[in-house]
């Protein structure tokens, strides 16, 4: 099992640098894979898996996002007059959402993930502009629409698990960012979104989940280990291609990647 998270570990450490994933989108749905095949649906290991998967996968975003915005912000690719308005909003947002994800049952948790999955996917092919780069240079957005965006942002991001990713590089995109800078501006702005939505699930779910030695609230502990081990792999073998994708297939291999996840959700 640990050997196997690892090696997917390693596989969101690439969709984190080069993508501003957060590891989420391959965590959230193989972890919920392998606790539902290692336990069984019916144990209680099985019936919270969707909440370990989202828990566990917010916690190794910390670890994954901040070592990739460290790689970005040396390459010099993060727009940080964009992202620094953003983080404190994320970071209050991701409170609720998290809360939101544990008041419900992993079903619904998982129909939501399905669901906006399949939502951005169609954002991105039929909005113009995604899969093409043609503005020069990142508008910036007022005071009042930062806050507002920012607390969304947080709020779904932590109650999916998946990082902001899926909601800040199409924002970037559509205010004429590369796809280089909006995937490193996802890095840095899941941070706030891990730290605090990892905390929720750990404070919150302290009693409420008794699943073991090994477990602060929802998050698998030893899961987050081997997932943070791969994720340090992938990224420190990944980097070197940071700033070298042209922009159209960068955005392409985006959106390929997102209808893999949605597959395998929709499977699983």
């Amino acid at each position: 099992m640990y050997v196997l998270l690892l090696c997917f570990g390693a596989l969101a450490g690439v969709t984190t640098v080069l993508f501003g994933f957060g590891g989420g989108f391959v965590v959230v749905p193989v972890l919920y894979s392998v606790l539902l095949a290692t336990y069984g649906a019916d144990s209680g290991m099985g019936q919270a898996a969707m909440h370990i998967a989202v828990a566990t996968s917010t916690a190794v975003m910390i670890f994954g996002a901040g070592l990739a915005t460290l790689r970005h912000h040396k390459a010099g690719t993060v727009p940080w007059a964009q992202v620094r308005p953003l983080l404190a909003s994320i970071a209050v947002g991701a409170v609720p959402g998290a809360a939101a994800a544990m008041a419900l049952s992993g079903g619904w948790v998982r129909w939501a993930f399905i669901v906006y999955l399949g939502v951005t996917i169609l954002d991105g092919l039929l909005r113009p502009g995604f899969t093409r780069h043609t503005a020069s240079g990142i508008r910036p957005l007022g005071k009042r629409a930062t806050v507002g965006i920012g607390v969304v942002i947080g709020a779904i991001a932590a109650f999916l698990g998946v990082g902001g990713s899926v909601m800040t590089v199409p924002l970037m995109r559509r205010r004429g960012a590369s796809m280089t800078a909006a995937t490193a501006a996802a890095n840095p702005l899941s941070l706030p979104m891990a730290v605090a939505g990892s905390a929720t699930y750990a404070l919150l779910a302290w009693d409420a989940a008794p699943l073991g030695d090994w477990h602060a609230g929802f998050i698998d502990l030893r899961a987050c280990l081997a997932l943070a081990a791969g994720s340090w792999l992938g990224i420190r073998i990944t980097s070197r291609w940071i700033g070298k994708i042209p922009d159209s297939v960068h955005a392409k291999t985006y959106l390929v990647l997102l209808c893999a996840v949605l597959v395998v959700m929709l499977a699983v």
